[in-house]
C-alpha cells in the first residue's frame, strides 16, 4: 500500500471506528521487537484496544474474534527492503508478494483464521528491521519509527 505518509492518510479512515492493534514480534532478537515495543507504549493509553502477542499472536485469535473489532492494525518487524526504521502499510494480499515478515509462522496466516471468523478489515503496519540478532537492543532508526508510530496511533485513538 505505501509509505507513512499514506498510513496516515488510511489512519484518518479508521478513525472512529472499533480498532484493535497487535503488535509482533521477539523483543529479544533486537528490531524483530517493534511491534511489541509500540503494544507495549500504547497499553497504557488504550489498554483494551491493544494486545501485545510477542511471538505467538495464534493465541490470541480468540479474544481478537471475541472484541469483534472493526479493524484490525498488526504491527511487525517486516523486511520490504527499505531503510531501517521505515514504516509501511500493507493489505494482507500485498503483504505475501511485497514483503516478508521475521518470523517462521506468517502472521498473514493468523489474519486468515480471524478473517475467516469475522468481517474485519486487516492492515499490517510494518517497520523495516536493521538488526534481528538474538540479544541486540533496538537499532536508533528503528526505536525512533517505534516513537513516532506510537503517538501517530495514540493520535488516532484518542
Amino acid at each position: 500500500m505505501g509509505t507513512y505518509d499514506e498510513f496516515c492518510e488510511q489512519l484518518k479512515k479508521i478513525r472512529g471506528r472499533k480498532t484493535l492493534i497487535i503488535g509482533i514480534g521477539n523483543t529479544l532478537k533486537g528490531d524483530d521487537g517493534a511491534g511489541c515495543f509500540v503494544c507495549q507504549q500504547l497499553k497504557d493509553i488504550a489498554p483494551e484496544q491493544v494486545i501485545n502477542s510477542g511471538t505467538v499472536p495464534e493465541n490470541y485469535i480468540g479474544p481478537i474474534i471475541e472484541k469483534r473489532p472493526d479493524v484490525l492494525l498488526v504491527i511487525d518487524a517486516i523486511d520490504f527492503c527499505g531503510p531501517a526504521g521505515q514504516i509501511k502499510i500493507f493489505t494482507p494480499d500485498e503483504l505475501s508478494s511485497a514483503a516478508f515478515s521475521t518470523h517462521t509462522l506468517s502472521p498473514r496466516l493468523f489474519v486468515e483464521v480471524v478473517c475467516q471468523s469475522i468481517p474485519v478489515e486487516v492492515y499490517f503496519i510494518g517497520i523495516q528491521p536493521g538488526q534481528t540478532t538474538l540479544g541486540a537492543s533496538l537499532s536508533g532508526q528503528v526505536d525512533g519509527a517505534v516513537r513516532l508510530l506510537v503517538k501517530t496511533l495514540a493520535d488516532t485513538l484518542d
